[in-house]
């Protein structure tokens, strides 16, 4: 796991239900559970600072580190992607976005695709993306500042379920995706019986709620979330969401318990 992605973590899950906020003593000590050294965790702060992603006041001595909004927004739209699945049946409506980027911005191009990935569409074609979720405004929204994007959508119906099934699979890897989800079942699902009774406790806790992120979310970028008639029979993308919710659950009252002895316990936090 990255420092970088430890500290967004970090306050993502534990420090925005205590304050929001974390001295940088508390954050260093959070750090070398992960054996992060200190000097490191100077290094990861002044960076996400310098970027737009921390804030930080003087407090006698010391500094105290806070999330900005920009980070916010991030970490929030993050936590969606990650924990929520789209339910009720499929209306059958593909939404397509074709776009048109500069050759000489090709970083620009490369962003809008990982955007595009990001929000759970998937490539037809180089420039055509596709999506059985309605999320055009949210790609408009994240380049309406970028005028060297040029964005049409269109939303409609196939040809019939073969048709939708052959762009499924033309568009996304299902395949290689299942079985890494598989592969994250085979590891984590036998592991449930030792959370359910409570076996892992304290910093452990902490380490193994963490990872258990760290591995699940490389999900989203990959997972356009289809409806079941989409999808490879046996898919094993829903039991891996509900292996990984229930362990992120069971590991809650230990890693917090664990947390609030390093920062301070915060009563009438609200659930996570």
């Amino acid at each position: 796991m990255k420092a970088r992605s430890l500290v967004f973590d970090l306050f993502g899950d534990y420090l925005r239900f205590r304050g929001g906020e974390a001295r940088l003593r508390t954050l260093t000590a959070l750090m070398a559970c992960f054996d992060v050294p200190e000097p490191t965790v100077r290094v990861v702060v002044t960076r996400l600072r310098r970027e737009g992603w921390l804030e930080s006041r003087r407090d006698g001595r010391e500094a105290t580190y806070l999330l900005t909004d920009a980070a916010w927004r991030l970490l929030d739209e993050g936590r969606s992607r990650i924990f929520d699945r789209a339910t009720g049946p499929w209306n059958g409506q593909w939404h397509m976005v074709i776009y048109s980027v500069p050759e000489t911005e090709r970083a620009l191009r490369d962003q809008l695709r990982k955007r595009l990935a990001w929000l759970g569409f998937g490539p037809l074609s180089p420039s055509v993306w596709l999506s059985s979720h309605d999320r055009v405004a949210q790609v408009r929204a994240g380049f309406a500042d970028r005028p060297n994007v040029r964005l049409d959508a269109f939303h409609g119906r196939s040809d019939g379920p073969a048709a939708d099934r052959d762009m499924a699979d033309r568009s996304w890897d299902l395949a290689g995706l299942d079985r890494d989800y598989a592969a994250l079942l085979a590891e984590y699902r036998p592991r449930l019986e030792r959370f359910r009774r409570g076996e892992v406790q304290g910093r452990d806790a902490l380490v193994e709620r963490m990872r258990l992120v760290h591995d699940y979310r490389r999900f989203p970028f990959r997972d356009p979330d289809l409806p079941p008639e989409l999808l490879p029979a046996g898919w094993s993308g829903r039991a891996a969401h509900e292996v990984f919710l229930e362990a992120h659950g069971l590991l809650r009252a230990p890693a917090e318990e664990f947390v609030d002895g390093l920062t301070g316990p915060l009563a009438g936090r609200p659930d996570m």
